[in-house]
């Protein structure tokens, strides 16, 4: 079993831009919906991802916060873009920036399409409670906010948001 610890922030500025060691394009999209989740019918997201020449197939608990439970596995691509086909919502397409800081690997996406304009960064840590240096781009932390998930933002992308659910606001 795969536990996932993560936390998630906006990011403040573009000075992480210069840092990034690469750059790796992705679209994906839920096989499920927040709504079933949230409600209780399904315990797990179920998402389909292509990144460049690969795809996965990716499961994660329903739990919100920066624990869950996840299994990711990979799939041939063709099969995951008909998989793409089947999904519920929108399409989520990313940008996802590699950027090391202080002996960590920070993810930061900069959303495309209708999510264009939202960029968070994202930390994976090997405990809850473990200490990392935040970088000076770094803004306000989204991790308990669900509207930041993907699955939130294929549902209800980030065109249409109010200006306080944009700043960050809970």
């Amino acid at each position: 079993m795969g536990i996932e610890i993560e936390r998630k922030f906006l990011v403040a500025g573009d000075g992480w831009r210069g840092a990034a060691e690469r750059v790796q394009p992705m679209a994906q999209g839920y096989l499920n919906d927040l709504g079933a989740v949230e409600g209780g019918l399904q315990k797990a997201s179920v998402r389909v991802r292509i990144e460049g020449d690969r795809a996965f197939l990716n499961l994660k608990s329903r739990e919100a916060g920066h624990t869950r439970q996840e299994f990711d596995y990979p799939v041939p691509v063709e099969d995951a873009r008909q998989l793409l086909g089947l999904c519920v919502g929108g399409l989520v397409d990313k940008r996802r920036h590699y950027v090391r800081h202080a002996g960590h690997l920070w993810e930061v996406d900069e959303f495309l399409g209708e999510n264009a304009g939202l960029v968070v960064a994202e930390i994976e840590l090997e405990a809850a409670d473990e200490a990392f240096v935040r970088p000076d781009w770094l803004g306000a932390e989204v991790t308990d906010l669900q509207r930041y998930y993907n699955l939130a933002l294929a549902g209800r992308p980030y065109a249409h948001w109010s200006p306080a659910e944009r700043d960050g606001a809970g």
